[in-house]
């Protein structure tokens, strides 16, 4: 489908999409580029990429798609470092899990050849980051969500969505703003949460003595707690006005069932309790909402 593809960020995220892609025959060649050598040599080693490129321009120059692999706050300046080299029939993704951001960054810096940009968030990753961690078998099954502009190419959305299909994802498109509300709900605030839990556990003086004690409940719930510091740090200031207002809502919720708790309220605590297990026992990953 592709001659070559640029990939910018060569680490789980950019590697495992290189190995997916070359595994579906999707492209030819990949010329990839990452802020640390050792990460661009290490990816041409691992057959990631087949050609290391010194700067993120030149692993554009030549490419019929880029693809953007790096944290969301560094969205913009990449996007300065490429549009030199920006064609009109080059199609540009990136995966970074918020998109209002993004898209705003893309608007600034790339101006009329935004209708290249085809923004997407691919639900997936793992707690470790690094090349060396890249599986062609990570974006399988998974969702993709396209967040499409008014000035996106119809024709550049229909092959990115083509692509992704082929890469064995089930895609659907959103409007940017939609997506960070929903992400901040399901994804960016149980993050929060877990790493602050994770925080007022270990800095109580006995924290490490009930760590000792825990089991698979808190093992699972805190699971995501060990995500890569500097992305979620990126993740929530660029999402932060939806996670505020997810996290009041969250608020609200855990006050009321520690008021039922302190008045002995056992029906009433039971109910609410009944209310989210059921929601969770009837919930499936990647079903729509009624």
């Amino acid at each position: 489908m592709f001659e070559q593809l640029g990939l910018i960020g060569c680490g789980l995220m950019g590697g495992s999409f290189a190995l997916a892609a070359k595994r579906a025959g999707l492209v030819k060649r990949v010329v990839g580029y990452s802020k640390s050598p050792s990460t661009t040599e290490q990816a041409r080693r691992m057959g990631v990429i087949d050609v290391e490129a010194p700067s993120a321009l030149l692993a554009v120059s030549g490419a019929d798609i880029v693809l953007l692999a790096v944290p969301v706050a560094a969205t913009e300046a990449t996007f300065k470092a490429i549009r030199h080299l920006i064609t009109p029939s080059m199609l540009i993704m990136d995966v970074g899990s918020t998109k209002r951001d993004v898209v705003d960054a893309a608007q600034r810096v790339l101006r009329d050849h935004v209708s290249s940009f085809v923004p997407a968030h691919p639900i997936t990753g793992k707690e470790v980051s690094g090349v060396e961690h890249a599986d062609p078998e990570l974006y399988r099954g998974k969702q993709v969500i396209l967040t499409p502009v008014e000035k996106t190419n119809g024709a550049h959305l229909s092959r990115a969505q083509a692509l992704w299909e082929a890469m064995g994802c089930h895609v659907q498109q959103m409007a940017p703003e939609a997506h960070d509300a929903a992400f901040a709900a399901v994804s960016h605030l149980p993050h929060l949460l877990a790493f602050a839990l994770m925080h007022g556990i270990v800095n109580q003086p006995l924290g490490k003595d009930f760590l000792g004690l825990a089991g698979p409940g808190f093992r699972d719930f805190t699971r995501i707690a060990a995500g890569d510091p500097k992305l979620w740090r990126d993740v929530l200031l660029a999402n932060r006005l939806e996670l505020v207002e997810q996290a009041k809502i969250f608020q609200r919720s855990m006050m009321n069932m520690l008021k039922l708790a302190e008045d002995g309220d056992g029906d009433q605590l039971q109910a609410m309790i009944e209310q989210a297990s059921n929601s969770r026992a009837h919930w499936r990953m990647g079903q729509k909402g009624k």
